[in-house]
């Protein structure tokens, strides 16, 4: 028997997720739904990231937007200890800015929900004309419970019993 078939990995292998959508508010709205599909394929809950995504898709289809050109999402996680989530456009001359927003306003604070959710946050230009915003998220690993380890209210219940 070869053992290279029999060994046992004990890290999960990287795995990457590409898919260009249009810039539009349908796009945007797609782009969320597919990280989150993926996501949860991959083993992987996470609810900050399905917001980052929708912010930073949100901003190519409003921000990023040239007729006939879509934006890019990309998705990679690393032996489930970090995720990245990459989203391009072809406005490379349009860079986002991080600013607090009249408290009145309807926009402008996608930004700083990235800021807030994401661990490290950036952006790369190029090439051109394209820019591409990405965000990382450390994954904590969930720990693994198992059914007798779960504290059981029932059982700590005084039973009546006959005098």
């Amino acid at each position: 028997m070869n053992q290279h078939i029999t060994r046992t990995e004990h890290s999960a292998p990287a795995r990457q997720f590409t898919v260009s959508l249009s810039p539009t508010r349908r796009g945007a709205r797609l782009a969320r739904l597919l990280a989150t599909a993926h996501l949860g394929d991959w083993g992987i809950v996470c609810e900050p990231a399905a917001h980052i995504v929708a912010e930073l898709a949100a901003n190519a289809a409003v921000h990023g937007r040239v007729p006939g050109r879509d934006f890019r999402l990309g998705l990679s996680a690393r032996h489930d200890e970090l995720l990245r989530i990459e989203v391009t456009d072809t406005r490379d001359e349009q860079l986002p800015v991080v600013f607090s927003p009249d408290q009145y306003a309807e926009g402008g604070r996608g930004l700083l929900i990235v800021e807030a959710l994401a661990d490290r946050w950036g952006i790369n230009v190029g090439p051109v004309p394209r820019k591409t915003i990405w965000a990382e998220i450390d994954l904590v690993p969930q720990p693994f419970h198992r059914v007798a380890d779960i504290h059981d209210p029932v059982s700590h219940v005084p039973a009546f019993h006959d005098a």
